[in-house]
């Protein structure tokens, strides 16, 4: 039975590790949605100064400082764009690398219940036979107590 209860004790860990790594998994997609969701701002907050921009240059002459002041922003906003392209590429990164160890545990896991199982179903069986043969001899007993024949092959 000590060797079931170790088992037992590798399931909690096993349980405790799995808990742990889904926790991680979705601490993981949180921050791809909430990245994803920067990116889009930028893309709108771009797309937005871009209309704003060609609406205003069409209607009113703008000086070369003014357009040179602009193309440098809209670059830098294209950097962060870039650089917030990078992240989520990164975050999907560990997010696959999440989702792998969830279930790599998961499998840990499986295996771990199905080795308790059998080992249960190993000791119920010997712990079955252990009973049968202490009935069959408490049944021995009773037949030659009751019919006086002599135990091992003793002769009175």
């Amino acid at each position: 039975m000590s060797n079931l209860k170790s088992f037992h004790l590798a399931i909690d860990l096993a349980t405790r590790q799995r808990d742990q790594l889904a926790q991680a998994l979705r601490v993981a997609q949180n921050n791809k949605a909430q990245a994803i969701d920067q990116l889009s701002q930028l893309e709108g907050y771009a797309n937005e100064t871009d209309a704003r921009w060609t609406g205003s240059v069409a209607s009113v002459g703008m000086s070369g400082e003014l357009i040179r002041n602009h193309y440098q922003f809209m670059d830098r906003l294209q950097h962060a764009i870039g650089i917030q392209s990078s992240t989520i590429n990164n975050l999907d990164w560990h997010l696959d690398r999440a989702q792998k160890a969830l279930l790599q545990a998961e499998f840990r896991l499986s295996g771990l219940n199905q080795v308790l199982k059998k080992r249960q179903a190993e000791a119920e069986q010997v712990q079955r036979r252990r009973e049968q043969r202490q009935m069959d001899e408490f049944a021995a007993i009773q037949y030659s107590r009751t019919h006086r024949v002599p135990l091992g092959g003793e002769s009175s």
